[in-house]
């Protein structure tokens, strides 16, 4: 096989069995990279993701891990390193949707949404630095939700992916004398089984967009590998919109 830009190395994409997490873990095998993907509940689909990556000619492992309990996102760190070696590469992209008036929503639900997007990429991030080698990358995956939010009921979630901002800075600038940077990539409108271009609210979202369409999840896919690459190396504590104009 020739070389690509991740030759040699090895990625962690959490929730990788669809959608964003699916096309960025399909990506990173493109580029040269072994890939493990966690999923929660459809062992199918991320078996079918992992049959994809390994076409491609790569290793790969799917491995069930609910975010929410932070000792199974440590677990999912070792076992990629126990199977693949090492790790070089995390993406944080597993996340708890929850919509809803404020006062309607629980505190269950609260947990939930904190737990899955904050704790879970926190927890995960310092597990996988005390493997990553210099040279790592961290990229977490937020919401462009978190710059502009133009509908009611997303305050649990615009919240939620906020939190990222700081943890991407701040991890950022902790980890740069090791040469591992971190960064964050906010997706806009993304053509998803949760949130497909042709569903009852794509043309009033599409009106809110600069270009006026959804992404593709490998649009996302494109911004993830190039931070995670070589072209990559002096970008950390940076924000990235991949969201066709949404917050402009």
């Amino acid at each position: 096989m020739n070389d690509t830009m991740l030759s040699n190395k090895v990625a962690l994409v959490t929730g990788g069995g669809r959608g964003i997490g699916a096309a960025v873990a399909l990506r990173l095998a493109e580029e040269g990279a072994d890939v493990a993907l966690t999923f929660r509940r459809d062992r199918r689909r991320a078996d079918e993701v992992v049959d994809r990556i390994r076409e491609t000619g790569r290793r790969a492992v799917a491995i069930g891990a609910d975010s929410a309990d932070p000792g199974a996102v440590v677990d999912a760190i070792d076992r990629v390193v126990s199977e693949l070696g090492r790790l070089d590469i995390l993406v944080n992209n597993a996340g708890a949707f929850l919509l809803g008036p404020m006062e309607q929503l629980s505190l269950d639900e609260f947990d939930l949404t904190v737990a899955v997007n904050v704790r879970a990429p926190f927890v995960a991030s310092q597990a996988a630095v005390r493997h990553m080698p210099a040279g790592g990358r961290i990229v977490n995956i937020g919401s462009n939700v978190a710059e502009r939010t133009v509908f009611p009921g997303f305050s649990l979630y615009a919240m939620s992916k906020t939190a990222l901002v700081g943890l991407t800075k701040a991890l950022g600038r902790e980890l740069g004398g090791r040469s591992i940077t971190v960064n964050l990539v906010h997706p806009g409108p993304t053509d998803t089984d949760l949130n497909p271009a042709d569903g009852p609210n794509a043309a009033a979202v599409n009106g809110f967009t600069a270009l006026g369409h959804y992404a593709e999840p490998a649009d996302v896919a494109a911004a993830v590998a190039f931070l995670a690459g070589p072209d990559g190396r002096y970008v950390t504590g940076a924000t990235i919109n991949v969201d066709g104009g949404f917050s402009i």
